[in-house]
């Protein structure tokens, strides 16, 4: 196996601290509403299309317009969705601190976001300009798990695949990026990406 020379972070999940729950808590009195509404009408599955390139005005119309009796929590979802964040995982942080200050290796992030909202995560955490580069799905109009974004990380920082590590809190990005030859760490807690770590050399 070559020896490892760069590290790849995913960012939401893994170092930022993002979930809609923590929108809709304010707006239903349950858990069981939030997670019906999210289950059911801003799924997982319609925002991961503003990932891939989607504006959150055609999101927004598309979902309105075939759940008319929602309309007002569908519109918070991104009329107010700074309150989706809960700040960084700060424990991931410091791991990715002492990787950029105690080892050499380069460090990139490769993480599914929207274009539209990805300025304001930049401003919010300071620790996105530790990376060397990072490819924005929103911004390249394709997204994970689709080989072509990881191919984007690999041509644009000249990265050898077989030399990198890549951690994300999605199985199936994880698998993808395994398959193109990447070592993958599926992530789980900041204390389980720690071992994973040490296991690989690159925490001592």
């Amino acid at each position: 196996m070559p020896q490892i020379d760069t590290i790849i972070f995913d960012l939401g999940g893994v170092l930022i601290d993002w979930n809609p729950r923590y929108l809709y808590r304010k707006i239903f009195k349950t858990e069981a509403e939030v997670t019906w509404f999210l289950d059911n009408i801003c799924t997982s599955a319609w925002n991961i299309e503003q990932d891939g390139g989607r504006s959150f005005a055609d999101a927004t119309e598309l979902l309105v317009a075939k759940h008319p009796e929602w309309e007002e929590p569908i519109r918070a979802y991104y009329g107010r969705f700074t309150e989706s964040f809960n700040g960084a995982i700060q424990e991931t942080v410091e791991i990715l601190d002492h990787i950029k200050n105690k080892t050499d290796y380069r460090l990139y992030a490769l993480t599914n976001w929207s274009a539209e909202s990805w300025p304001h995560a930049m401003e919010t955490f300071p620790f996105l300009h530790w990376f060397e580069g990072i490819v924005v799905s929103g911004v390249e109009k394709t997204r994970k798990p689709f080989h072509d974004i990881y191919q984007i990380v690999f041509d644009r920082y000249s990265v050898n695949p077989e030399r990198a590590i890549f951690i994300d809190d999605n199985h199936d990005n994880v698998e993808a990026s395994k398959q193109l030859g990447v070592t993958g760490i599926h992530f789980k807690s900041s204390a389980q990406l720690r071992e994973d770590l040490q296991k690989l050399g690159v925490l001592s």
